[in-house]
C-alpha cells in the first residue's frame, strides 16, 4: 500500500516550532480534507459506463426512508422479586386499613339499623316474637328494646375494635412468615410494565 498524502513536515520537538495554533497552513489545504481513495476514478467522470452525477442519484434514490415503521409505543417491562417484606411497615399499613374497615362498619351498621327502622321491620317482628313469647303475666320478649340503635353501635364498635386488633396482629406475623419463606424459595417475582 502507498502513501499518496506527499511529503509530510517534519517536526523535532515543540520548542523548536511554532505552537499548533500560531502555524501557517499549508498551501493548496483551503478546502476540506479529502481522504486518500484505493481507486482514482476514471478521466471523464465515469465509472461502468454510466456518469458519477447518476450513480448518486440512484444511492439516493435507494435511500428511501421506511413507510412500514411502527408507530405504536413500545412498553418497557422489569421483572422484580419481594424479597423482604418489613413487618414495622406492613404493621403500620394493616393498623391504618384495619381502622378505616371498623369506622366503615360502624357506619354501614348505623345507616343499615336506622333504613330497617324506617321500613317498620323492629316493630312488625318484635310484635310477632313477644306474642309468641307472651304469657299471662308479662307481655314477653320486646325486640324493639333490645336491638335499639345505642346497643348496635356499642357492638358493632366493639367488634371492629376486635377486629383491628385481629387484623394488625395477623399481617405482622403474615410478614414473618413471608420472610422465612422468602429465604427458602426467593420470594414473589412481579412482572411491571411501563407505558412510554
Amino acid at each position: 500500500m502507498t502513501d499518496t498524502r506527499g511529503p509530510q513536515p517534519q517536526y523535532e520537538g515543540y520548542a523548536a516550532g511554532p505552537l499548533p495554533g500560531e502555524r501557517e497552513p499549508a498551501p493548496g489545504q483551503a478546502g476540506p480534507y479529502h481522504p486518500p481513495q484505493a481507486y482514482p476514478s476514471p478521466p471523464g467522470g465515469t465509472h461502468g459506463g454510466r456518469p458519477q452525477g447518476a450513480q448518486q442519484g440512484a444511492a439516493q434514490a435507494a435511500r428511501k426512508p421506511r413507510t412500514g415503521a411502527r408507530t405504536t409505543p413500545r412498553t418497557r417491562k422489569a421483572r422484580l422479586r419481594v424479597a423482604k417484606a418489613d413487618p414495622w411497615s406492613v404493621m403500620k399499613v394493616s393498623f391504618l386499613l384495619s381502622i378505616a374497615l371498623g369506622i366503615c362498619t360502624v357506619v354501614a351498621s348505623a345507616v343499615l339499623w336506622m333504613v330497617m327502622d324506617a321500613m317498620g321491620v323492629f316493630s312488625t317482628v318484635g310484635g310477632t316474637i313477644s306474642e309468641a313469647t307472651g304469657s299471662n303475666e308479662g307481655s314477653g320478649f320486646d325486640l324493639q328494646a333490645f336491638l335499639s340503635l345505642p346497643r348496635v353501635l356499642i357492638f358493632t364498635s366493639v367488634i371492629a375494635v376486635i377486629d383491628v386488633v385481629l387484623a394488625t396482629a395477623l399481617a405482622t406475623l403474615g410478614a414473618f412468615i413471608y420472610n422465612l419463606s422468602a429465604g427458602f424459595v426467593g420470594g414473589v417475582e412481579l412482572t411491571l410494565a411501563e407505558d412510554e
